[in-house]
């Protein structure tokens, strides 16, 4: 009984991943393009992109391969860039059954994107790992892909045409975050909130020197804080027993 349910929520994740990987692969595409500029292979990117699974980080670190930066370097930037997936993985955390073994735990958080983090908090009551695993099992290796084709286009292609087709990522974010705030007026408030100080904190004196992923952790710190405060949530209890 089990293993049907964990089957459906395999199934049910690779569903929902594919618009993910659809925007995945535009995105990446554009990447594969500085990836090229680095001197990366198509497989090298491939399998970069496959690991790793992280834009900015990449953007960072591709960028550092063609100034010819140092390890340490490498290893300081991509700290700074992910570090968000902490808290990702910390909210996450509070999603399992206490019975879910702790392989599979840290294989969910290996899945950890922005996106794939979106759709796995969203689903009801206790988080199925098989779930976010079905979900980057389609997405995954179709950010790879768009990474390994980007590099192999490399400047055949103009650059505002291939960074043009990054907008469907940010609609497919708005798809993943809408639905929720039309059910939970503190969501929608959180979400408003998110935005609204983003801005701010974007063209506020001081505040604004700070690099944009240090000032999304800060804002997700005191907005969550705040939230979990004045609006706790509790997550219920699922039927299905453990996720193990």
């Amino acid at each position: 009984m089990s293993n049907n349910k964990d089957n459906g929520a395999f199934l049910k994740g690779m569903r929902d991943g594919l618009p993910i990987g659809l925007g995945y692969f535009a995105v990446s595409f554009s990447l594969g393009i500085i990836a090229k500029k680095g001197g990366l292979t198509p497989v090298m990117g491939f399998f970069s992109s496959l690991f790793v699974r992280a834009s900015a980080g990449e953007y960072a670190i591709y960028t550092l391969i063609a100034a010819l930066g140092t390890y340490w370097e490498a290893v300081v930037i991509s700290l700074i860039a992910n570090a968000r997936y902490l808290l990702m993985n910390a909210a996450l955390s509070q999603k399992f059954n206490p019975k879910t073994g702790i392989i599979k735990r840290l294989l969910v958080g290996v899945c950890c994107t922005d996106e794939i983090f979106g759709i796995s908090i969203a689903w009801p009551g206790y988080l199925k790992p098989g779930y976010t695993f079905g979900a980057t099992a389609v997405a995954g290796p179709m950010w790879a892909l768009g990474t390994a084709l980007g590099i192999v286009a490399g400047g055949a292609l103009p650059t505002r045409a291939v960074s043009a087709l990054s907008v469907a990522l940010y609609g497919m974010f708005l798809a993943i975050i809408v639905p929720p705030s039309k059910k939970d007026k503190a969501v929608a408030v959180a979400v408003i909130a998110s935005f609204t100080l983003s801005y701010i904190f974007s063209i506020a004196p001081v505040v604004k020197e700070i690099s944009s992923g240090t000032r999304t952790i800060i804002l997700t710190i005191i907005i969550a804080a705040v939230a979990a405060v004045i609006k706790p949530h509790t997550t219920p209890e699922n039927g299905g027993g453990a996720d193990a």
